[in-house]
């Protein structure tokens, strides 16, 4: 008798091709259901729906189809146990030597903004991880194929083994099954349980009770942060967005460290991505800025960066907010870089790039959006919190001095801050002409960290802005940025002591803003 092949599937890449190599080589019978029994009866080829398989009608406006012991015996049936064997011949039912199916577009759907709860639910695929589990369990006796990258290794299978499937091939392809319905479960019950808080507490940002971590592997990385790591990066999700959605334009292959780096320049850039913002170029080393400004043009924005610290900038990750252009294409190239990221590259800029082919340029359109969360690993666990991505607005700070900021000054100090955000704490950025001048970062106190950024910035420091990303908890980094010339200061405030920084600053004929809000990164 003919192999048999269930094929039920909502992704119906390859499907065609599939089945006809199937049926025409070898021999296979086919039986399928709704959209997938179509396509391959308009195909032209042979096929048996499940309803006329099984004697039973979808029903339930198709919810229920291959939810029947026709399907599910054929599956489960263990063919070295007499018993099932028996029950089969007893039943008619034939053995299912192969089971291909790919799960309702759940994550797809609950992508797109408008979605409802009631669309949603309905994309709940409830058949197909049952097909998926049973066959995947059964591996021993029959081959379960989940997604189209599948298809051309088991035909190579068949063709090497005389028609057979080998055991080893069989069990990784019950892996990758419970892998995906693994996955897919856990998209469900997150999307639910945000659902669920959103309807019992609209107005708190609290995270799941139970969080899940679930990714498909990119690629094998060379290493991680050194040699002897293993790396491998990760996609979120069932439709590739940011960096896994990135368009590589030229450069070697990206390494763990890149990953990690161009992550914090996104984060950085994405600060000034609104229509209202300028021109704007930063440049990073181990994820802290090195340089990084606003311009009338993007040349000059990245000059401008380049410029703040030109020997930390060798090596480094630079991101763009603008498409890069030819002028910026030219002075990107007169230096050593590791990875560019902006939004677009015009077509000359990338010939004049190609000149540094083993620089890494990305495109990413979309650079404001990151994740909600971060994780981070500790022994016996891991910690989560939402993103540090609240917008910076001047209109709730608060000038505790009797010196009154000007409103270049306002500006200027805006620019500090969101820049001072993306620092490693402690940390202290010195700014003028929306250029940093000295950042001091990572520091174990902010004295330190002040005196690196002042001693940085130089003369250059006289009528410029500071930006703490927390409190100083005593006057004294008021006293060393006023003797170096500082001329305003921005902080978070929230110290028992703030009056002794705010008296300093009075004595001292410097202006501070207090922001009420701290971006400590650790």
């Amino acid at each position: 008798m003919a192999r048999l092949a269930l094929l039920s599937v909502s992704d119906k890449t390859g499907l065609v091709e599939f089945a006809r190599q199937l049926v025409e080589e070898f021999g296979f019978d086919v039986i399928s259901s709704g959209g997938t029994a179509t396509a391959l009866k308009n195909a032209g080829l042979p096929v048996t729906k499940v309803s006329d398989y099984t004697g039973s009608p979808e029903i339930l406006g198709g919810r229920v189809k291959t939810l029947h012991p026709r399907i599910h015996g054929g599956i489960l049936a263990r063919r070295d146990v007499a018993q099932d064997v028996a029950d089969l011949e007893a039943q008619q039912i034939r053995s299912i030597d192969l089971v291909v199916v790919n799960l309702y577009p759940f994550e797809q759907t609950i992508a797109r903004s408008e979605v409802t709860l009631a669309e949603a639910i309905e994309q709940i695929d409830i058949g197909g991880p049952a097909m998926l589990r049973a066959s995947a369990k059964n591996f021993a006796h029959l081959t379960v194929l989940c997604n189209p990258d599948q298809y051309e290794g088991y035909l190579q299978e068949l063709r090497e083994h005389q028609g057979e499937v080998s055991l080893a091939f069989r069990q990784q392809c019950a892996l990758r099954a419970f892998q995906h319905t693994g996955a897919y479960d856990r998209a469900i019950a997150t999307y639910l349980e945000q659902q669920t808080t959103q309807a019992t507490n609209p107005e708190t940002a609290s995270l799941p009770q139970t969080f899940t971590l679930s990714g498909q592997q990119l690629q094998a990385l060379r290493y991680g942060e050194n040699p002897h790591q293993p790396a491998a990066w990760y996609q979120t999700g069932a439709t590739a967005s940011g960096w896994a959605a990135a368009t590589k334009l030229q450069g070697k292959e990206l390494s763990y460290n890149n990953l990690v780096d161009l992550e914090a320049a996104r984060r950085m850039i994405a600060e000034f991505t609104d229509a209202e913002s300028a021109p704007a170029a930063a440049i990073l080393k181990h994820t802290n800025p090195c340089g990084a400004a606003l311009g009338n043009t993007l040349v000059e924005a990245y000059e401008k960066a380049f410029k703040a610290d030109s020997v930390s900038a060798f090596g480094g990750i630079v991101a763009l907010n603008r498409p890069i252009d030819a002028a910026t294409a030219t002075e990107l190239t007169k230096t050593f870089l590791e990875c560019v990221v902006a939004p677009g590259c015009e077509a000359d800029a990338q010939e004049i790039l190609a000149a540094k082919s083993k620089v890494r340029v990305l495109l990413l359109p979309d650079l404001q959006h990151g994740p909600a969360y971060t994780v981070k690993a500790i022994a016996g666990g891991f910690l989560a919190q939402t993103s540090d991505d609240i917008p910076a607005d001047p209109s709730q700070w608060k000038i505790v001095t009797e010196k009154q900021p000007t409103p270049a000054q306002l500006e200027e100090l805006l620019f500090a801050w969101k820049i001072c955000k993306h620092v490693k704490s402690n940390a202290i950025v010195v700014t003028r002409d929306r250029t940093t001048l000295g950042v001091g970062a990572g520091q174990m106190n902010r004295v330190g960290s002040v005196k690196i950024a002042l001693e940085q910035a130089g003369d250059k420091a006289q009528g410029a802005v500071l930006a703490s990303d927390g409190f100083f908890p005593f006057d004294d980094s008021v006293r060393t940025a006023a003797a170096a010339g500082i001329a305003a200061i921005v902080q978070p405030g929230g110290s028992l002591r703030d009056q002794d920084s705010i008296n300093a600053a009075n004595e001292l004929g410097l202006v501070m803003v207090l922001t009420g809000i701290r971006h400590f990164l650790h």
